[in-house]
């Protein structure tokens, strides 16, 4: 083998984690070079976060909420009685359906647990993912190949935002399992009072996990940004759940209701507004609009602060 192609594939492992890095030099220039290998990064970062025994028990975690919650509503109903709920188009009155169509489950699933076990997992993950490297000593060699600081923390950034579409999914496909286990299915009544069918109601409940998961986007950016700003894994991990439970606080109290539209957390649970008929579509924009601010926010203040960290220290 030449000495070109002995630098086109590399390991670095390091405490168990293994990387092959990959650059072709022949064909489509260097453009389509950087491409493939920023895949490349992209899929070896997946395969070592989704490897991860706290990844495996996050989502272990996910997964039994719905299991909980559908167990609960069951023995709580066995005697024939309703489960008693208020508020409309919150948790609450999703609670009050799930006995009448195991189908709310996953829309009850989800609102339990996106203001704070979703959100919590991704900053977990987010948090440590800058961070961890270094304090594992392993930053310094994945920069080590001409990978650029960019396109490493692109694909972090998207591993991130990867994990938030798995743990959603995780929440929601526990939730239809234990729904349709424990609770009748059927032709879904929506929050205004019309009736779709089964199929359109599973339809509508994929795109309220899709919704959800749009909606941690700013706190996978908070997260990506807190790493960059420490070398311990624990203490970025730790400061980003710190931020996201004093920022829901700081949401509940009524003196600062000027500001609380701009909170991330502010129009989480907007996405009942798609079991109405019609939808309603302002709060589910303003939502998917503050997410991607903060995530241009804190994903430029993230990079400005990787691309001048010092990594040799």
């Amino acid at each position: 083998m030449s000495r070109a192609e002995a630098d086109d594939v590399r390991g670095v492992r390091e405490g168990g984690d293994v990387r092959d890095v990959r650059d072709v030099r022949e064909g489509g220039g260097v453009r389509e070079v950087r491409r493939i290998w920023t895949f490349g990064i992209f899929r070896s970062e997946l395969g070592i976060t989704f490897r991860r025994w706290r990844t495996l028990a996050l989502l272990a975690v996910l997964a039994a909420v719905p299991i909980l919650v559908g167990i609960a509503l069951k023995i709580e109903t066995s005697d024939g009685s309703t489960v008693g709920g208020g508020g409309e188009g919150g948790g609450p009155a999703f609670i009050a359906q799930v006995t009448n169509n195991g189908l709310f489950l996953v829309f009850t699933a989800l609102a339990a647990t996106l203001p704070f076990f979703l959100p919590m997992a991704v900053g977990v993950v987010a948090g440590d993912s800058i961070a961890g490297e270094s304090s594992a000593g392993t930053l310094r060699y994945l920069l080590v190949a001409p990978a650029g600081r960019t396109r490493l923390l692109l694909a972090k950034y998207a591993t991130t935002m990867t994990f938030c579409v798995v743990a959603t999914l995780v929440v929601a496909l526990s939730a239809l399992a234990v729904g349709a286990l424990l609770f009748p299915v059927g032709e879904v009544t929506t929050i205004s009072g019309t009736r779709i069918s089964f199929g359109e109601g599973l339809l509508r409940a994929l795109l309220i996990a899709l919704v959800v998961a749009a909606s941690l986007i700013g706190v996978a950016a908070l997260g990506l940004f807190v790493s960059t700003l420490t070398s311990s894994g624990i203490a970025a991990m730790a400061t980003t759940v710190g931020l996201l439970i004093t920022v829901q606080i700081l949401d509940q109290i009524p003196q600062l209701h000027a500001i609380q539209p701009y909170f991330f957390s502010h129009y989480w649970l907007s996405f009942a507004d798609l079991m109405r008929e019609p939808v309603y579509w302002d709060e589910l924009v303003k939502n998917l609009g503050l997410q991607g601010l903060y995530a241009a926010l804190f994903g430029s203040a993230a990079w400005a602060r990787f691309g001048a960290k010092d990594i040799t220290a």
